[in-house]
Formats: structure tokens, C-alpha cells, sequence
């Protein structure tokens, strides 16, 4: 049986890196007493697959894992349980059963969204809501991707679907497939440049809010639901 796990992650956690994140889970399943099922072979170990990769530093309140388990009783007993053995700063926000045909976390993943804010006081930008409206309605928005082995030049408004202003806060929902991940704090980095103003980069909390599939049919460009309602 495959169940999906939609857990937030916040506080002084945000610093813990993805792999050991990944074993923190492993060994909270062991303690919480999960029926989870193993693999087979010279060295078993626990079904489990995450969704996109969190950066150190980012909080989130939509991270989330697959797991298999042998038998279990209800999904909210399987979420009570991991979470009365849960540390500060994790917790398991709800469980889902899915279908067998159901494309692992990680495959699944399409888009997500986050919000951005000053740690202490208001961003330095005057009328920020006009600014993201002037910086969205440009044509390209050109962006300069360096790897170990060559210089890509990509256009960031492609991977950009929505960007605007909330409560002093920016929230945007970029595309975050394994073909086109845009980094929120990229797109930042260019709003920031194109109103003229340098915010380091220590100065931002960034928190990602959900993670999404893209459920479209033929002849929608995205229909986007969370993770946690996949079908």
C-alpha cells in the first residue's frame, strides 16, 4: 500500500540538509512503530521517496515523502503516530492513501509555490506591488545559468506562472519539474536587480507553501493540485 506524507518543516530544522532529512524519517518510522515495508535483497531497506529537494534554509509547509507499508490502520493513525515521535520544527501535516499506478513524489512534482519576506522589517522597494507587476509584464526575462561544464542562457518569464505581492510579502509559483526547476531566490535576485535595489541574500526567509502535480489533460497547458490530492 502506498501512502503519501505531507509534513512542514520550519524553525531551526530548515538547516538540516535533504539526506538527513532522509534518515531522520527512516529512523522516526522505526520508532513510531509503521508497518512499512522493505526491500528485497543483500541490504533491505525502507520504500521511501521524497518529492523536490528542500535548500538549506528554506522553510516549508508542503514537503513531501512516499512511503510503502505492509498494513496500517487509518491514515490519521499512521500520522498521529509519526508525529508523537517528531523533533521540534517537523511535522506531519497529513497522509493520503494513493492508487497503485500513482507516479512516485519525486516524478510527480510540477510546480511549487513560495513566500519571501524581510526577517526583520519591510523590503526596501518602493510600491512593491507595482514593481512585481512591471517585472512580470516584461517580455524575457533573461538569466545567465553557469554548471561545471558549460554556460546556459535560459529565460526565467517561461518558468515564472505567477508572481505578485501580499501582505508585504512576495509569494510566486514557478515551475519546479526535474526539466525546468526555477529557484524562487533566482527570480528574487532579478526582481531585485530590476528595481534597482541589492538585499542580501541572509535577509530573506524564504518558505515554500506547497508543492504541486500537473494534472492536465489534452489541450490544458497545466491543471496544478497539491501533491497530496494526486491522483
Amino acid at each position: 500500500m502506498k501512502v503519501r506524507i505531507k509534513f512542514a518543516k520550519y524553525g531551526a530544522m530548515k538547516f538540516i540538509g535533504h539526506l538527513d532529512m532522509m534518515r531522520f524519517f527512516q529512523k522516526a518510522v522505526r520508532r513510531a512503530g509503521i508497518d512499512v515495508k522493505y526491500s528485497e535483497g543483500f541490504s533491505p531497506h525502507q520504500i521511501m521517496s521524497f518529492a523536490a529537494p528542500l535548500g538549506v534554509g528554506i522553510e516549508s509547509r508542503g514537503e513531501y515523502l512516499d512511503l510503502e507499508v505492509v498494513s496500517m490502520s487509518t491514515p490519521e493513525d499512521l500520522k498521529d503516530a509519526l508525529n508523537r515521535v517528531m523533533v521540534e520544527g517537523v511535522e506531519v501535516l497529513a497522509v493520503n492513501v494513493l492508487p497503485d499506478q500513482a507516479k512516485n513524489a519525486m516524478a510527480s512534482v510540477a510546480a511549487a509555490s513560495y513566500r519571501l519576506q524581510m526577517k526583520e522589517g519591510e523590503f526596501p522597494i518602493d510600491d512593491l506591488s507595482e514593481k512585481i507587476r512591471q517585472f512580470y509584464a516584461q517580455e524575457h526575462i533573461p538569466y545567465t545559468k553557469e554548471t561545471k561544464k558549460n554556460v546556459i542562457e535560459l529565460d526565467l518569464k517561461e518558468g515564472i506562472y505567477e508572481i505578485g505581492e501580499e501582505d508585504g510579502a512576495v509569494h510566486m509559483l514557478v515551475d519546479a519539474s526535474s526539466s525546468g526547476n526555477i529557484k524562487p531566490t533566482v527570480v528574487f535576485e532579478k526582481l531585485c536587480a530590476f528595481a534597482g535595489c541589492d538585499i542580501p541574500d541572509f535577509d530573506v526567509q524564504v518558505t515554500r507553501l506547497e508543492t504541486y502535480a500537473n494534472l492536465a489533460k489534452e489541450g490544458e497547458t497545466r491543471h496544478l493540485v497539491p501533491l497530496l490530492f494526486q491522483n
